[in-house]
């Protein structure tokens, strides 16, 4: 299979914050409802329909337009698509498919750059 085959689409955006109570306030009044704390991290999802917003704490933000850390692609098998991917050549950041406690069974995901240093990240929620 080609490595196209083995995402759906969009599964979040990960913006980083100074302030994640502030955050989470914004997207609060937009309307967008919290659907995952992580405080290993700071993380937290929040979700408006099928948006999905992942902000998380760091020291260092741009503080400027187009701020955003990266574009999270949905996966149902993060190894196979990172072979594929690694076969079709693309410029990986991670060595690996990375693990994170997230969620109820975890997550498997890994991240490739893209023209202008963009971060796409291929994420699998582990069912």
């Amino acid at each position: 299979m080609a490595f196209s085959d083995y995402y759906s689409g969009v599964q979040h955006i990960g913006i980083p914050t100074k302030d994640l109570a502030t955050a989470e306030s914004f997207w609060t009044k937009l309307g967008f409802k919290k659907t995952g704390d992580f405080p290993v991290g700071d993380v937290i999802f929040m979700q408006r329909d099928n948006l999905v917003i992942e902000t998380w704490h760091a020291d260092e933000v741009a503080g400027k337009p187009g701020a955003i850390n990266h574009i999270s692609m949905d996966t149902t098998d993060a190894d196979a698509a990172f072979a594929a991917a690694k076969s079709e050549g693309f410029d990986f950041i991670d060595d690996e498919v990375q693990h994170l406690d997230f969620w109820k069974k975890g997550i498997k995901f890994f991240n490739i750059s893209g023209p202008d240093a963009v971060i796409v990240e291929f994420c699998e929620i582990v069912k």
